[in-house]
């Protein structure tokens, strides 16, 4: 109980690190002597100092004979920074309690086998699922290649998101966009597609207080967004994405010269300014992005899940009903028989103020490390 109790410390410590460590995973962790807590720390971003190291030195002479508790299994490699086994070896801990191995296969349990080499006693597993859960959008990046991909709805009781004639403002409650801004704090990058940029002009920002906003990725395949759009202006244009299928354009020209990044990807073959999304997830990717928050609209909403990108839905109903002259949630799925229909499992339900919460997996292409 004791090991426990001191792990969920830890974990309350890595979740401060939230999208703040990309392309690293959130990691915390506490150092225990006598049934106390005498240090803690936590990775707060990619190139400082590892949480196991943090914690170690706010323990300074306390950790010597004393049990560590870390999320995450300690690095035995070095990086942009020396491997943590080493200040683990160089502190005297007697005892490391970790929740979760290194997801990567390559090195995974070689910390662990190292500490144990230098006879140190070594506990793994505590909170294991919560540990595991932590770092899920790392896991599948690592070994699928693919970012964690949830997808945000928020609706009317009859599915709607906007009225005929395109208001949208606000069918979600204010501790709803709360929450929503709360997501975007911790993810690496949100998506919108070209459609919700013309209508709405979001800024994708997060607006909450001392948060940090994700990368911002618009999927444009016909080059549509407007240059006078909020997420090119000066102060955004540097964290926004633009993915097209068009390889040159004045209009690239002009993007780029704002600083705004723009993906060029194979256009599908037969079908105008449509790309895979597969694909520009796997660029994402390889920039270290290891969340998505995907926003909408509901074409690129149901573009995702026939592309089976989707791991989790997350979707608000809000107590009203405008009627089927409104805008559905999602566009056409094809599903032309109920046994084809998309399944949703481990469906969670709870209130969010007037709305509710709705979520589920999608059953993407997650891989479990």
């Amino acid at each position: 109980m004791a090991d426990a109790e001191f792990m969920r410390a830890a974990l309350r410590l890595a979740r401060r690190g939230l999208g703040r460590t990309i392309p690293n995973p959130p990691v915390g962790a506490v150092v225990v002597r006598g049934g106390r807590i005498v240090g803690r720390g936590y990775h707060r971003r990619a190139g400082g100092d590892h949480a196991e190291v943090e914690a170690i030195r706010d323990a300074g002479r306390r950790a010597s004979g004393a049990t560590l508790y870390v999320t995450l299994e300690p690095c035995n490699h070095a990086g942009r920074t020396p491997p943590c086994t080493e200040a683990v070896l160089e502190s005297g801990l007697s005892r490391v309690v970790v929740g979760a191995r290194d997801p990567n296969r390559e090195v995974r349990g070689g910390g662990l086998a190292r500490l144990r080499r230098h006879a140190i006693e070594v506990v793994e597993g505590v909170e294991g699922d919560r540990c595991r859960a932590l770092i899920r959008p790392f896991s599948k990046r690592i070994l699928s290649g693919l970012p964690l991909v949830t997808l945000k709805l928020a609706a009317t009781l009859d599915g709607r998101i906007a009225t005929r004639t395109g208001e949208s403002r606000w069918i979600s409650g204010e501790r709803a966009r709360a929450m929503v801004h709360r997501w975007r704090d911790e993810m690496d990058a949100v998506m919108v597609g070209a459609g919700t940029v013309i209508a709405d002009d979001p800024e994708l920002t997060c607006r909450r207080p001392r948060g940090r906003d994700p990368l911002r990725v618009v999927v444009d395949g016909r080059l549509r967004i407007p240059l006078a759009a909020r997420v090119l202006t000066k102060d955004l244009a540097s964290g926004t994405v633009v993915a097209t299928v068009k390889k040159s354009s004045r209009k690239i020209d002009q993007l780029e010269a704002r600083g705004v990044c723009v993906e060029t990807l194979p256009g599908s073959r037969g079908i105008r300014g449509v790309f895979s999304l597969q694909v520009l997830l796997r660029r994402l990717a390889r920039r270290g992005v290891s969340s998505v928050l995907l926003e909408g609209g509901a074409h690129l909403a149901s573009a995702a899940i026939r592309e089976r990108v989707v791991d989790r839905v997350a979707c608000f109903l809000a107590p009203k009903m405008i009627g089927g002259d409104g805008r559905a949630m999602l566009d056409a799925l094809g599903v032309d028989r109920l046994a084809r229909a998309v399944a949703l499992s481990d469906v969670r339900i709870v209130k969010v103020g007037e709305d509710v919460l709705v979520q589920a997996e999608l059953g993407g292409r997650d891989v479990v490390a």
